[in-house]
């Protein structure tokens, strides 16, 4: 008998050249701090210049970093985001785009301030390293897409790298109890996105940050029910990969509070990056 031929999905794809998860440990993070030096400050100028090579600010105390790396043994940097959470001592704080967005909000349509403030977060900081951007050295955004990336050419393409950190994002929030995804986007992003199903819903008027920015929102709950099902096999693998990131940080937690306690030979323990 002949042998069926398993098909290629969109997640057997990313998997061949990316992955993606949680900046769990310090070394992840550190890299991730160095990809956001290296776009918003060293390419487009964002943010100043640091001598450690490392872009931070007061929000990282109460965030979670994502990171994109190439696949294989000897992986490269690709991509980063940051899930701001609302700040843990003082709840009220506002996240950072309600004070840029303090003015432009339509608060009839959503008021995050009437929100539970823990049930909210902001991803911010999305930045791809020059390399790995299509149309390499365009001015102003940090994150560069394509309209062929979203349908319309002959051979349909995912726009993955950018795709995966904010399906990452999403997979992390709700591993944290967030309903309410805020973002800046460019104009084109929602309706670009929309076209894979991903519903980001703008929130108020555009402001002039970095650039022409919507403030705007997913809900959690609905990304996964409203992707494409071309888009749905590239959700699963990026899932599986954030929750194996998170697997293996408990069993490394817990490795190492075994030491610790003197239960285990310090000479069994293992690298984790």
């Amino acid at each position: 008998m002949l042998e069926v031929e398993k098909k290629i999905t969109g997640g057997d794809r990313f998997s061949r050249y990316f992955t993606v998860g949680p900046a769990l440990s310090d070394t992840l993070r550190h890299e991730v701090f160095r990809i956001r030096h290296e776009v918003y400050a060293r390419e487009f100028g964002f943010e100043p210049l640091r001598a450690n090579g490392e872009e931070t600010d007061r929000y990282d105390a109460h965030s979670l970093q994502c990171i994109v790396r190439t696949a294989g043994r000897i992986s490269k940097s690709v991509g980063c985001a940051r899930l701001i959470l609302t700040n843990p001592q003082n709840p009220g704080d506002p996240l950072p785009f309600e004070l840029a967005c303090r003015d432009s909000l339509n608060r009839d349509l959503l008021d995050p301030a009437k929100l539970p403030r823990g049930r909210i977060a902001e991803v911010s900081r999305l930045a791809i390293m020059a390399d790995f951007r299509r149309r390499k050295g365009e001015t102003g955004s940090a994150l560069t897409l394509q309209e062929q990336d979203f349908g319309g050419a002959p051979v349909e393409r995912v726009p993955n790298i950018p795709l995966s950190l904010y399906m990452a994002s999403v997979i992390m929030a709700e591993r944290h109890g967030i309903d309410y995804l805020f973002v800046l986007t460019e104009p084109r992003l929602s309706k670009h996105f929309a076209k894979l199903g991903v519903q980001i819903t703008a929130i108020g008027e555009p402001i002039d940050h970095r650039g022409i920015r919507v403030p705007s929102v997913m809900r959690v709950a609905d990304v996964y029910a409203g992707l494409r099902s071309l888009i749905k096999p590239v959700w699963n693998e990026i899932l599986a990969q954030v929750e194996a990131a998170y697997s293996m940080a408990e069993v490394y937690a817990a490795a190492e509070a075994s030491v610790r306690s003197g239960e285990r030979d310090s000479d069994s323990d293992f690298v984790y990056l």
